[in-house]
């Protein structure tokens, strides 16, 4: 086995957390998908949404919509879902978004989150409804094949903001529409608003098209995370394989990835690190940088 992978798992298996060495399992070692999703339920709330830190960055136990979207993240990474589960978190979803009276769109956080440890960035912005979730969360379930009102709904939101022609705000904002783009089945109208969008990620804030930048931000490997993503054709070859050279680098002596913000805490440290070295493994192996094979 290459020893950068190696190094990895070896990391995963001392800090990462049960879901992502399930998603490791999952993806490398042919274990059933189904312990991804198990590993989610402790993570649901009776109300349908999901909370208890899943995005670790705020350690709220109450239901949250980003929340929901690293579950259906994590689930779409597996190929598996459980119907009902799914389901319970769209009907939550779907109060979410009645209560915030925004045409289907869903804030990520609400203010609850303030009496909890987070991270400084989880603010009063968070409190917003807007494309970061909502198109994310969207896009997320028509790559699961779901089917519920809240996501038709969802939907319609989404195509209307972006024939608005409104200003994407940052790179996070970006990877939510293109995760949107990457799987709803208007292929033909996808496709144009993403050749759209190609002229002005230069401008977007916190997007990295420079392999060298400085700084915290997302490069085109997150928008193109495998070779098969629709979002690889606008990015050239060169452009590409220095990102991947920079991803391969950035690996540390113990065999995990770094993280370049800081979370509320010590545990929210490793599991971050454990979430952005799965993400590292998947991505370097889909390109042929490291070979997963014993």
């Amino acid at each position: 086995m290459d020893n950068a992978f190696a190094a990895a798992d070896r990391f995963l298996l001392k800090e990462a957390r049960l879901l992502e060495r399930r998603l490791f399992a999952t993806r490398f070692l042919g274990q059933p998908a189904s312990a991804v999703v198990d590993a989610l339920r402790g993570y649901q709330n009776e109300d349908g949404g999901f909370g208890h830190g899943l995005e670790p960055d705020k350690r709220c136990p109450a239901s949250l919509p980003i929340d929901v979207e690293i579950a259906f993240q994590a689930m779409a990474a597996a190929e598996a879902a459980d119907a009902a589960m799914v389901g319970r978190a769209c009907d939550f979803l779907g109060r979410v978004a009645a209560a915030a009276e925004a045409d289907g769109a869903l804030p990520l956080a609400f203010r609850m989150i303030e009496t909890f440890p987070r991270a400084v960035h989880w603010s009063e912005w968070t409190y917003r409804p807007g494309l970061n979730p909502t198109a994310g969360l969207a896009g997320l379930l028509h790559q699961l094949g779901v089917d519920h009102p809240w996501l038709a709904e969802a939907t319609a939101y989404c195509w209307q903001q972006l024939e608005s022609g409104a200003r994407i705000q940052d790179a996070h904002e970006l990877s939510e529409v293109f995760v949107f783009l990457e799987h709803v089945p208007d292929r033909e109208r996808a496709d144009k608003h993403r050749a759209t969008l190609a002229d002005t990620l230069a401008r977007v804030e916190m997007f990295h098209l420079d392999p060298a930048a400085d700084g915290y931000g997302l490069s085109p490997l997150y928008l193109a995370p495998e070779p098969g993503a629709r979002s690889r054709a606008l990015f050239d070859d060169a452009l590409i394989e220095a990102h991947l050279d920079n991803l391969a680098a950035s690996q540390q002596p113990e065999g995990g990835w770094p993280i370049s913000w800081e979370p509320p805490s010590e545990a929210s440290v490793l599991e971050w690190r454990g979430i952005v070295t799965w993400q590292a493994l998947r991505t370097l192996t889909a390109y042929g940088r490291l070979d997963a094979t014993p």
